[in-house]
């Protein structure tokens, strides 16, 4: 169910973007690692591991907003069912 009036908290957008570029620059690395057949596992599962670790920094960052600017004030506008269904619905994908 789309909330067409909750909305991302513009700096947390910037630094989840930041972020994944980062992440997005890693990932190209590792792609690029992979094109070298001398390439050793461990050295890949390194790097997968620095990217994983960047998503799940983002998931926390914007996870944070969400509990803050969204969940904390859900009582106030009546729809604390509807967004803690939204949230656990979006946590059984993690």
């Amino acid at each position: 169910m789309p909330r067409g009036h909750l909305h991302l908290d513009p700096k947390v957008r910037e630094e989840a973007k930041r972020r994944l570029l980062s992440a997005k620059g890693h990932l190209e690395g590792i792609l690029r690692m992979l094109e070298d057949e001398g390439v050793y596992c461990v050295d890949v599962l390194k790097q997968l591991k620095a990217v994983q670790g960047a998503l799940d920094r983002v998931g926390e960052v914007v996870l944070r907003a969400h509990l803050k600017d969204h969940v904390a004030t859900a009582h106030e506008r009546g729809d604390v069912e509807e967004i803690v269904e939204e949230l656990m619905e979006a946590l059984k994908y993690r």
